[in-house]
């Protein structure tokens, strides 16, 4: 097909799986269900934390932003998706498309860096318990809970700005579920020089520093577990940080997965891997916030123990 400039382009196609009308029908069920279920989860994990005075804490603080985040991200997306299964034109306005990608792209950012920020947290809970509650004050933990959330919509409004200045082409089909930055990039006939410099800048900020953040925080951690001489002591320290842990790894796994793939040199094998790409970040976009609040309430005492008193 022949690509000519539509400066004027007013609204995109979502190819998702229109090819397979049958696993539309069966992922609408899943995604819905799965949607219920993060609505659920950490709506009950954010009464629980506001509920339950001891669990006023700097940790139980970002818990229940990362809580918050993981409603707004999911929200920002899946009515979208589940219209996408429903609908036999998967059309949206742009004016539409830009703003569910900038719901989408802000609280993924947001998302990264928060995760950097309870790291450190559980860096100054083990390395430095003595002092934690003089270090970890509620001038200290409300700013850094404060800090992901400006830089995650701040990234966002630089990305959705300079991908709404671009010019399209007349094929305005976007194989994806929803409006994914990446997917949309695709479609532009303008240089997109710039859009590929601040998305490395963004890709540095939001989410190469707080995973390093992280990492570091990490090794200082288990280097203090291994000193403590209690086997007792070990699994207690570690029981601390383990949650977050698994939810880092989750969160960090999926999205490598989803971006350290080589692209396709074919056409064909490009459309087949663009709706694996889609499907591997609609699991990334909807799983994790789901399985958040089980692990934290699972692997938690705390807050097993605040979940059977409020319901008594």
């Amino acid at each position: 097909m022949e690509r000519t400039n539509d400066s004027s382009l007013t609204e995109f196609v979502l190819v998702g799986l229109s090819a397979h009308p049958k696993l539309q029908k069966v992922f609408f069920v899943l995604v819905l269900c799965m949607y219920l279920m993060i609505l659920l989860g950490n709506g009950v994990l954010i009464s629980v934390i506001l509920y339950d005075f001891h669990l006023h804490t700097p940790m139980y603080f970002f818990l229940c932003n990362l809580s918050i985040l993981d409603i707004c991200y999911t929200t920002s997306s899946v009515p979208l998706i589940l219209e996408s299964f429903l609908r036999v034109k998967k059309k949206v306005s742009f004016s539409g498309c830009m703003v569910q990608m900038f719901l989408s792209f802000a609280m993924g950012a947001t998302e990264c860096v928060l995760l950097g920020m309870m790291a450190l947290d559980r860096y100054v809970a083990i390395c430095y318990p003595l002092r934690y509650h003089g270090i970890m004050t509620k001038g200290v933990y409300v700013p850094m809970a404060a800090v992901p959330w400006a830089i995650g919509l701040i990234d966002s409004v630089v990305q959705t700005s300079l991908t709404m200045q671009l010019s399209f082409c007349t094929n305005n089909v976007i194989q994806h579920f929803v409006c994914e930055i990446l997917a949309i990039l695709k479609l532009t006939c303008a240089d997109i020089s710039i859009n590929v410099i601040s998305m490395a800048a963004s890709n540095l900020i939001a989410l190469v520093i707080p995973l390093l953040v992280i990492s570091i925080s990490y090794i200082c951690i288990v280097a203090t577990i291994m000193r403590i001489p209690s086997t007792e002591g070990k699994r207690k320290a570690f029981s601390t940080c383990s949650t977050h842990l698994t939810v880092v790894i989750i969160f960090y796994g999926t999205l490598l997965f989803m971006y350290a793939k080589p692209e396709s040199k074919t056409p064909a094998d490009a459309d087949s891997q663009d709706i694996i790409q889609a499907l591997i970040s609609l699991f990334y976009g909807v799983t994790t916030p789901m399985l958040n609040p089980l692990i934290y309430s699972l692997r938690n005492k705390d807050v097993k123990a605040a979940v059977k008193s409020m319901l008594i």
